[in-house]
């Protein structure tokens, strides 16, 4: 019998674990029941360095909280808000309490890179793309009715409430989501959500051609219960919507909000009120590393699908230093699977939002890690990265119409139309512009784009946003 050969990625099954939330002194006395409460979690949120310090006491040292409050100060597009779930999983194999334990660690972790990040993460040549918008995706330009994006033919995508349990550095909604930064002041919707949501279901109710609607926001897991499950129960009565998505990341930040009585009970009751119907309810969460899927996560995920979900899926996003390699995302998928019966979905490249260079990759490597990643999980389990193209939509990272690698601009072609180019004759031969990050091209591409430029150089070589 031959040998197995060595192959690129080996295989381990993930055993979810959970540290020890008492290893870090602010949370000595914490008790199981307070850690599973999901209000405690939420009064517990970590808000400033300060609030941070008080929890990691003196394992780490003053430069990370310099650090941090620089990032704070000049390039944040999102304000601090971790849950002590989120705290927890950065760099869960330190327990020692040495002082100045947790920096190198901290450095290093990827959930720390993009759920905390730091000034010396982001690049200091090009901190923002010259192209980067605050609503990259133009998500508030198609809008039907306020926090309504329809985009996709048959597709719309419901944005309830612009709050969430634990901000990620990335958000793709920064300029909507959570508070103002010395950065960006926020957008605000303008009218009380109860006319929203009115205005919402009057336009799906208009538009039997939507047969999808996803429900987000910011986080569905900062809605009440009664009102989500009011709001739902509405669409559950429009005859055309055959699938709803559910999307929350605090399956992954807050999940003891979706292990509440309360809530599972309620899900139960959608459930029941769409099988007879043929609607499909399905859940969609937000985890990019492997890490994160602790026990309280599997058992959130094991308890909703139990209520009657479709399928709980994972959207991922593709960041440089957090998940940018085969074996992370190999390993991810497989946590997701293994631990949690979570379906890998998508792997979204990081959109062109500010401040967001470091993160980015190039349309080049997103391309590499899908054929990386090929043949080791499920064909269904096997998550498709793509790129949201401003004004067309998801593109698998291998459907580009044309790439100067040099530039770093990749084109795209849409075959549908959107509401803002529905009388355009011509809009389905029109190339659309992604770029990758400059410092990713090759020095040609770089002169290229510093000429270009050159009105937009400081005095220390960054170029301003």
């Amino acid at each position: 019998m031959s040998s197995i050969p060595h192959q690129p990625y080996t295989y381990r099954r993930h055993e979810a674990k959970e540290p020890d939330p008492r290893r870090l002194p602010g949370w000595r006395t914490v008790t199981d029941q307070e850690w599973h409460s999901a209000q405690w979690q939420r009064a517990h949120c970590v808000k400033n360095a300060r609030e941070l310090r008080e929890v990691t006491g003196n394992l780490l040292g003053d430069a990370f909280f310099a650090d941090l409050e620089r990032d704070q100060r000049e390039r944040a597009t999102m304000s601090m808000l971790l849950t002590p779930q989120v705290i927890n999983t950065i760099a869960p194999e330190v327990t020692a309490h040495r002082a100045n334990q947790l920096t190198d660690a901290y450095y290093a972790d990827p959930v720390r890179r993009y759920m905390l990040p730091v000034f010396s993460d982001r690049r200091r040549d090009f901190p923002s793309h010259p192209h980067a918008q605050r609503d990259s995706l133009h998500e508030r330009e198609m809008w039907s009715a306020e926090g309504l994006t329809h985009r996709y033919p048959t597709k719309a995508l419901v944005e309830l409430v612009a709050t969430c349990p634990q901000y990620c550095g990335h958000c793709t909604r920064m300029d909507l989501v959570g508070n103002s930064t010395a950065q960006v002041e926020k957008v605000r919707f303008s009218s009380r959500p109860q006319a929203r949501v009115a205005a919402v279901l009057d336009y799906l109710r208009a538009t039997p051609t939507v047969r999808d609607v996803v429900v987000s926001g910011g986080d569905i897991a900062n809605l009440p219960w009664p009102r989500l499950e009011g709001f739902v129960t509405e669409l559950l009565e429009i005859e055309s919507v055959r699938d709803i998505r559910l999307a929350s990341k605090a399956l992954i930040g807050l999940p003891q909000h979706w292990t509440d009585p309360t809530v599972l009970a309620g899900l139960r009751r959608l459930t029941a009120l769409a099988r007879p119907r043929g609607v499909q309810i399905a859940f969609h969460t937000h985890a990019n590393a492997a890490q994160q899927i602790t026990p309280g996560v599997a058992a959130a995920s094991r308890a909703l699908l139990e209520t009657g979900l479709r399928d709980v899926r994972n959207q991922a996003v593709l960041l440089r230093t957090v998940n940018d390699s085969t074996e992370a995302l190999l390993d991810l998928s497989f946590a997701l699977l293994d631990s949690a019966t979570i379906m890998p979905y998508y792997v979204y490249m990081c959109d062109m939002i500010p401040g967001s260079e470091h993160w980015r990759t190039s349309v080049a490597k997103a391309q590499e890690l899908q054929h990386s990643i090929m043949g080791y999980l499920p064909g269904f389990a096997t998550p498709r990265v793509v790129c949201d193209v401003p004004y067309v939509g998801k593109r698998w990272v291998h459907q580009v119409s044309d790439y100067d690698r040099t530039l770093g601009i990749s084109y795209w072609t849409k075959n549908y139309r959107t509401r803002l180019d529905s009388h355009d004759e011509g809009e389905l031969d029109r190339l659309y512009e992604y770029h990758d990050p400059i410092d990713t091209l090759p020095p040609e591409g770089q002169r290229w784009w510093l000429a270009r430029l050159m009105d937009r150089v400081d005095g220390h070589g960054v170029v301003r946003a």
